[in-house]
């Protein structure tokens, strides 16, 4: 019966593995699409370099199995000494005064059985291949109480991030800076370790109550006790020496890192949910970046598209202005109208055709109902009476400019009020990637139009214009 047991749990393992393989394997592809697809003009790019740059360094990361494990804390704790004692060398900047760290440091953390401690390797059966690749970045950071709060908060939010694993060191009972930031730290949802350091500075029976105090009130809601280890990462241990005259003085030094526990704790961790930890921090820390891309990126394409719209609006305002005969009002503001929605698609990179366009424009206006009519009416009406004060111009010695003139700006501006709401419309759609959403698309129309100031539009509208007929005539 044992067997059998045995080797249905054999058999659900290998199934997990599997498919922790298969999400590894769909996460660097989409990560891959996602960086081939970003679709950024020389323009877009500018401001947007760091970003890219962590986006790719995210795809490096997940392509060559890279375990970041970032150390947190306070100065003096001994961040810089912890990530030293798994390294097994001093790499990381230590010494007597604080705030020795001053910028984020990185480097790599190569497991083998030198490193890992024969006793630690033989108690702890490691199967993962992160282990044998050896690929774990330690990741260690200025102290948490030597920067200002908001760049602390964005430091932490970059590195916490990036990180598939956090340490955050503590050498005492913990400090209400040091429970902020570990809360802070916990929002992001990534595995964390908490280190009580320098336990060898403490009596065995200190020791352990401030430990039960951190366990069970301190970080009782944020941490669980089997994520609470006890290290002395560069202890100082007491010895004699005779002097010259015969004297003996007491001297500290330094003496073997008690980090076994840290190691076995980081090491059941990546076994554990290593690989799964790399995909699934790779694609949130990719929706993060990507998201402020996009952001960027419809940004940037919403001010240009402004700008084509009221070049467009303006052009079809003078045109139907200046216009006498009303069939070539309608006809020249509906091909101005098509010639802006088809260029807004190329700014979006969503190409439509000119057909594409004029089913588009029907659309539009079919959902804008009660203004497209207006607008019909209004170029009409006016541009009946607008011909003939044109003829009769002449023969009234210029008398009928200023009634010409007026009714011309009116019918202009009218029609570069439906032209500026075209616009508008067929940016947001472009902007949700030639789509209406999950609305109709007269309710999108309703919304866009609702929030617009029409007056104010129109009368900005009428002032360009009247600038521009007075120059013409």
């Amino acid at each position: 019966m044992a067997n059998v047991r045995d080797e249905l749990d054999q058999v659900i393992l290998t199934f997990k593995d599997i498919q922790t393989e298969i999400n590894y394997k769909q996460s660097q592809k989409l990560l891959r699409n996602l960086i081939s697809n970003l679709d950024l003009t020389a323009e877009e790019q500018k401001g947007l370099e760091t970003e890219i740059e962590r986006l790719t360094g995210m795809l490096d990361k997940l392509e060559q199995s890279v375990i970041s494990i970032a150390a947190f804390g306070m100065v003096g704790r001994g961040k810089s000494s912890v990530l030293n004692a798994l390294l097994g060398d001093n790499v990381f900047l230590t010494g007597p005064l604080h705030g020795v760290t001053r910028t984020i440091e990185t480097a790599n953390w190569t497991l083998n059985q030198e490193n890992i401690g024969r006793q630690e390797a033989s108690f702890f059966k490691v199967s993962l291949p992160i282990f044998n690749q050896g690929k774990i970045e330690l990741i260690d950071t200025p102290g948490i109480d030597e920067i200002d709060g908001e760049t602390r908060a964005i430091m932490a939010q970059q590195i916490a991030q990036q990180s598939d694993l956090i340490l955050f060191v503590i050498s005492g009972d913990i400090t209400k800076v040091e429970f902020e930031a570990l809360s802070q730290l916990r929002e992001f949802g990534k595995p964390m370790i908490l280190v009580f350091n320098k336990i060898d500075q403490y009596p065995e029976t200190d020791r352990q109550l401030i430990y039960d105090k951190i366990t069970n009130e301190r970080v009782k809601e944020l941490i669980s006790p089997d994520e609470i280890i006890m290290v002395a990462a560069a202890p100082l241990k007491k010895q004699a020496h005779k002097e010259v005259n015969g004297k003996i003085s007491i001297k500290y030094e330094k003496s073997q890192a008690e980090i076994t526990n840290l190691k076995l704790k980081i090491l059941e961790i990546l076994e554990r949910e290593g690989k799964a930890l790399l995909a699934l921090n790779s694609m949130l820390f990719a929706d993060n970046i990507n998201e402020e891309i996009i952001k960027r990126k419809l940004k940037i394409r919403a001010k240009l598209a402004d700008k084509l719209i009221q070049k467009s609006v303006m052009t079809k305002a003078v045109a139907i202005a200046l216009n006498p005969v009303t069939v070539m009002d309608i006809f020249s503001g509906a091909i101005i109208d098509v010639s802006m929605i088809v260029t807004l698609s190329r700014l979006y990179n969503l190409p439509i055709t000119n057909q594409g366009a004029v089913n588009l424009l029907k659309q539009i206006a079919l959902s804008m109902g009660g203004i497209s009519a207006s607008e019909l009416l209004a170029t009409l009406g006016l541009s009946g009476i607008k011909s003939i004060l044109g003829m009769t111009t002449p023969l009234t010695g210029g008398l009928s400019l200023a009634p010409y003139l007026a009714i011309a700006i009116t019918q202009g501006s009218i029609a570069g009020v439906s032209s500026f709401i075209i616009g508008e419309i067929t940016k947001s759609y472009l902007a949700n990637g030639a789509s209406w959403g999950e609305e109709s698309p007269k309710l999108v129309v309703k919304k866009i139009i609702a929030s617009l100031d029409e007056k104010s539009i129109l009368n900005r509208i009428k002032y360009e214009l009247t600038s521009k007929l007075r120059a013409e005539l």
